[in-house]
C-alpha cells in the first residue's frame, strides 16, 4: 500500500458530506479519492514536538501541531498516530499500517472545503474513516453540514453518515434529520456522484416557501424530489397540510399529499387540509362592529394616522 493512500482519509469526509447538498463539483472531488489512492506523492509529516517510532506499540506518533500533507490536502492535528502491523512470522513482506487517528483540533483541509472535529479515525482494513466531537462540521464554499456524534465516510460501501442532530445547508434550503446518509454511484462517464439521500428520524425540510417534515424520508437528486413518510406536516405560509406520505418536488414547487405511499397494501389515513382565511386587515367588520371614518374629498387628510378603534381588524 503507498503512502499516498492513507492520506485518501483526508478526502473522504470532503467527498462525502458535501455528496448531501448534490454539488456540480461533486465528481471530480470523487476522482480526486481514487487519484490520491494510487499517487506516488510523497507523504509529508511535520510536528513542533517531534516524530516519535515505538516498536513495541508498533506505532509512528507525531505529536504538537502536526501536519500531514499529499498534494493539496493536509490533515492537521495535535496528535497524528499511525499504528501498523508486521508480517507473520515466516511470512515476507511490508509493514502494513491498518489504523491512522488524528486527536484535538482536527482539520482536514482540500481544495473543495474542510472538515473540523477533535478525533479523526480512518481503519483501512474496514475503510471505514469516522470524526467525532464537539463541533463537528464540513464546511465548503456554499455548504456547511454538521451533525452531533459522528461524520463518517464508508468508502468500500460508497456511502457517507452523519448521525445526531444532522443539518445539511445549500442556500436557502435544509434537510435535517437524526441520521443522515448520502448513497453515490458511478456515472456513465464513470465520476462518482450522489444519486439518493436517505433521512432517517425527526426528518426536516426547509426552503424559502415551504417547511415539511416527517418520520422518514429520501431525496433523490437527479430528479430533485423529495419523499416523507409517517406523520408527514407541509407548512406554505399560513396553511397546513396532513398526512401519511408526501412527495415535495424542490425543482417546480409542487408538493402531493397521501393517505399513505403509492403501492402500499396498508389503508390509506385520511388527508387533511388546514387553510387559514385572508389576514384579519382584509376581513369586513363584524356586525355592529365600528369602521374607520373616511376622509371626505373637502376636508385635508389627517396628518398623523388614526388610530383603529378597539376591535377592528386594521
Amino acid at each position: 500500500m503507498s503512502r499516498a493512500r492513507l492520506l485518501a482519509v483526508a478526502l473522504a469526509p470532503v467527498l462525502a458530506f458535501g455528496l448531501f447538498t448534490g454539488l456540480p463539483g461533486v465528481g471530480a472531488v470523487a476522482q480526486s479519492v481514487d487519484r490520491l489512492r494510487e499517487s506516488d506523492q510523497p507523504l509529508e509529516i511535520n510536528a513542533d514536538d517531534g516524530i516519535e517510532w515505538n516498536r513495541n506499540d508498533k506505532t509512528y506518533i507525531a505529536r504538537g501541531n502536526a501536519r500531514a500533507a499529499s498534494g493539496d490536502v493536509e490533515v492537521l492535528a495535535d496528535m497524528l498516530t499511525a499504528y501498523y502491523r508486521e508480517p507473520a512470522e515466516g511470512e515476507q513482506g511490508d509493514t502494513e499500517i491498518y489504523l491512522l487517528e488524528a486527536i484535538g483540533n482536527v482539520r482536514i483541509n482540500s481544495p473543495e472545503g474542510a472538515v473540523y472535529g477533535d478525533k479523526g479515525q480512518y481503519k483501512l482494513d474496514e475503510q471505514v474513516f469516522v470524526m467525532t466531537g464537539q463541533d463537528l462540521r464540513l464546511v465548503s464554499k456554499e455548504d456547511v453540514v454538521t451533525a452531533r456524534d459522528s461524520l463518517e465516510y464508508w468508502e468500500g460501501q460508497r456511502k457517507a453518515v452523519a448521525r445526531g442532530k444532522a443539518q445539511a445547508t445549500h442556500e436557502d434550503k435544509q434537510i435535517k434529520a437524526d441520521v443522515l446518509t448520502a448513497n453515490f454511484q458511478e456515472n456513465p462517464q464513470g465520476e462518482l456522484e450522489v444519486h439518493r439521500i436517505d433521512a432517517v428520524g425527526n426528518v426536516e425540510i426547509l426552503t424559502a416557501k415551504e417547511y415539511a417534515r416527517g418520520r422518514e424520508g429520501t431525496y433523490f437528486v437527479d430528479r430533485e424530489l423529495a419523499t416523507l413518510e409517517g406523520e408527514v406536516k407541509i407548512t406554505q405560509g399560513e396553511n397546513q397540510l396532513d398526512g401519511n406520505y408526501a412527495e415535495v418536488n424542490m425543482a417546480t414547487g409542487v408538493s402531493k399529499l397521501l393517505g399513505q405511499r403509492p403501492g402500499s397494501t396498508e389503508p390509506p389515513k385520511q388527508v387533511k387540509a388546514l387553510v387559514l382565511p385572508r389576514a384579519t386587515k382584509d376581513k369586513p367588520p363584524a356586525e355592529g362592529e365600528a369602521t374607520e371614518p373616511e376622509a371626505k374629498e373637502s376636508e385635508p387628510a389627517a396628518s398623523e394616522p388614526v388610530p383603529a378603534p378597539n376591535g377592528s381588524g386594521s
